[in-house]
């Protein structure tokens, strides 16, 4: 993944309450958001994701993004930690 030059990355992670019979369909939408992966799935709907980005703008539109899917009850912040970089890294 290749991120800006802003100086930072940034890494966050969720949880994020769904309505159980749609946590796959739910799941598939969040993984097609830039900078996001779905690391779980549980049976009650629960989904663990975290997001990579070069801004703390592209964090909180990608929180927005996913509380916008439809069976998304909630998208709860667990953690969030950004580095500063001195220049663009290619961490593919």
């Amino acid at each position: 993944m290749k991120h800006e030059e802003s100086g930072e990355y940034h890494v966050s992670s969720l949880l994020v309450l769904t309505q159980p019979a749609k946590r796959h369909e739910v799941a598939a939408a969040v993984a097609l958001i830039e900078g996001a992966e779905v690391h779980a799935v549980s049976d009650e709907g629960k989904l663990v994701v975290t997001l990579e980005g070069g801004r703390q703008r592209q964090i909180i539109e990608a929180i927005d993004r996913i509380n916008a899917v439809p069976s998304v009850i909630s998208a709860a912040l667990i953690y969030h930690q950004f580095d500063e970089q001195k220049q663009c890294e290619d961490l593919s």
